[in-house]
């Protein structure tokens, strides 16, 4: 039973490459649904999952992050997974948020797309990371729930499904479109696309 002094605090996980409304939809919808006092972005630092994909700089994608949500007040962003060496795991992530004294009385809501967590046992200690954390599978475009059932059960009963308005946004979409030089207006924060443009980013992939 969850003690009803603990904060509630989100976590959203992700290679942000770049951010766009889709995260911050789902990151909004969360923060709404779950009574969170706070979502926590954290920029993965080196994805396993990504392994030889070109993948834009740390601190590029933290930038982009970080611009994407300065103006929402229960909005924030860690450099947990940035500053450490080595590759980023879910799992560490949280075993470290859980160390912390200023989260002693957390309860941590892991919110992440329904196609990252079809592919939940290829994780690092999947087990442990349902037990360190409420785990929010939130829609996506193209996914529907209907498929959790292809996970173990011990998994899928511990998963959370979040629907939301389904955005058809894709960070490997955008950075074709940069590619292709078409616009990406209106399917990221104003700020993230001009810090697109200043630096460059995806012009050459």
């Amino acid at each position: 039973m969850t003690n009803s002094c603990q904060r509630r605090i989100g976590i959203m996980g992700g290679t942000f490459d770049p951010i766009h409304y889709g995260h911050l939809r789902a990151a909004d919808e969360a923060h709404a649904a779950f009574g969170l006092s706070e979502v926590i972005f954290v920029p993965t630092g080196q994805p396993p999952h990504k392994a030889g994909e070109r993948v834009s700089s740390v601190e590029d994608r933290y930038m982009m992050t970080v611009l994407a949500t300065v103006d929402c007040p229960y909005f924030s962003v860690s450099r947990i997974e940035i500053d450490k060496t080595g590759k980023s795991y879910t799992i560490d992530t949280l075993r470290q948020l859980k160390s912390m004294p200023e989260y002693r009385d957390t309860e941590f809501y892991f919110i992440t797309g329904l196609d990252a967590v079809l592919d939940i046992v290829s994780w690092k200690n999947p087990e442990e990371i349902m037990s360190l954390c409420k785990f929010v599978a939130v829609s996506r475009y193209g996914y529907t729930h209907s498929r959790m059932q292809e996970l173990p059960e011990d998994l899928r009963s511990a998963i959370i499904p979040l629907e939301i308005p389904l955005l058809a946004i894709s960070s490997t979409g955008l950075r074709e479109r940069v590619r292709m030089n078409r616009s990406i207006r209106f399917l990221v924060p104003p700020s993230v696309e001009h810090f697109i443009r200043k630096k460059s980013l995806y012009s050459s992939i």
